[in-house]
Formats: structure tokens, C-alpha cells, sequence
């Protein structure tokens, strides 16, 4: 067994050291290989070109746009309703960032693209390269984003 706690109270633990060491190969490496094997994406050619018509444009813009838009706009509406407010030290700038990262996920995008494509497996293949495109996008623009506010922004 790893022991828990450390010998001095100044000094990190082994388990601690050992889950340090971990975080950066499996948030980096494992968890995206893991998601990647679960989405069921078998790469073929002609996937790319599938993502420069208007049917990947469509997805694309409708996961990073949508969510985008959709997140700050029910958020404005609540706040402009006094139904809620923002949190303290955010700014609309963070909203967007959030609204970017919203469109990350691709699981349930994946689920209703084989949902509706039932009967088209080049357009199942292309909707799901066109979903991962989008979450690298927009999961890329909200890092981006929320990191370059944090830097130019000294009250967070």
C-alpha cells in the first residue's frame, strides 16, 4: 500500500506525490484516448471533406455558436428578470468563456446524430468527425479565452 500521510507536516504525502505525478498523463493522454474510443469514430477517408460542406459547417457552428449564445442569452434574460445575478467578480467575458467550454461535450451530440442518421452511415461518420472537430474548437476557444481574461484582468 502507498502511504497517505507523510512523515512532517510540510512535506507531501507519498499517495500525494504519486496523484501529482498522475494528473498530467491522464488528464492529457488517458481521459482524451478513453473519450476518443468511446465516441465509436472509425477515421476514413473523405471524413474532412464531409466537414467543409454545409452539413459540418452546421454542426460545427450549431455546437460552439449555440451554445454560446444560448448560455449567455437565457443568462441575461435571468439577470435582466432579477431571477439571478452574475457571480461576484465575473464578468460577461467569463459567461462567454463558459459558453465555449459548454460546447466540450459531444457524448449526447454523438447519441442524437445516430439518432437521426439511422439509415446514413457516411452521414453518421461525418456528423461525429464534425462533433469531435467542434469540441477540440470550442474546448480550445474557451481555454483561450478565459485564459487571456485572467491575465489582462488583476481584480480575479
Amino acid at each position: 500500500t502507498i502511504p497517505a500521510n507523510s512523515e512532517n507536516e510540510t512535506e507531501a504525502s507519498p499517495l500525494e506525490k504519486l496523484e501529482h505525478s498522475l494528473h498530467i498523463p491522464v488528464s492529457y493522454a488517458i481521459m482524451p484516448i478513453f473519450a476518443l474510443a468511446n465516441t465509436n469514430i472509425t477515421f476514413k477517408s473523405g471524413m474532412v471533406d464531409g466537414l467543409f460542406s454545409n452539413f459540418g459547417y452546421g454542426i460545427v457552428l450549431g455546437l460552439i455558436l449555440g451554445k454560446l449564445i444560448g448560455i449567455n442569452l437565457f443568462s441575461f434574460i435571468a439577470i435582466k428578470l432579477k431571477i439571478s445575478s452574475l457571480p461576484d467578480r465575473s464578468r460577461w467575458i467569463h459567461m462567454a468563456g463558459a459558453g465555449l467550454l459548454a460546447g466540450i461535450g459531444f457524448t449526447m451530440s454523438i447519441f442524437i446524430a445516430l439518432l437521426s442518421f439511422k439509415d446514413s452511415q457516411e452521414l453518421q461518420d461525418s456528423a461525429k468527425f464534425a462533433i469531435l472537430t467542434a469540441s477540440i474548437l470550442a474546448g480550445s476557444l474557451g481555454y483561450l479565452l478565459l485564459k487571456n481574461t485572467a491575465k489582462n484582468d488583476n481584480s480575479i
